[in-house]
């Protein structure tokens, strides 16, 4: 399978991450059929283009944090969009247990 088809895979799981809920980047490649590859879903997130519709703001790392600087404009940007669904974060974290997908 071609890189540009795991990335299509891993668009329509985050397309799948409902409004509210959250998912880790392992996760996302997991349910992508590949567990391994994390880190994919974090560069393919990254090359997403600018205004695209895709819930990317859904993904976040393995402790429940946003990835970008805390305090960054891109942190900032998807912690509202996250808290815009609801989403609470405590110390700076989302708590996987209650907003886990």
């Amino acid at each position: 399978m071609s890189q540009l088809d795991i990335r299509e895979i891993i668009w329509q799981v985050v397309a799948s991450i409902p409004e509210g809920k959250v998912a880790t980047y392992g996760q996302v490649a997991k349910v992508a059929g590949y567990p391994s590859h994390a880190r994919l879903v974090g560069t393919t997130l990254r090359k997403l283009p600018k205004g695209t519709t895709l819930p990317w703001h859904r993904v976040v790392n393995s402790q429940g944090k946003i990835s970008f600087s805390e305090g960054s404009d891109a942190y900032i940007r998807q912690q509202k969009l996250l808290e815009s669904e609801g989403v609470v974060f405590l110390r700076s974290k989302v708590l996987l247990a209650h907003y886990g997908w």
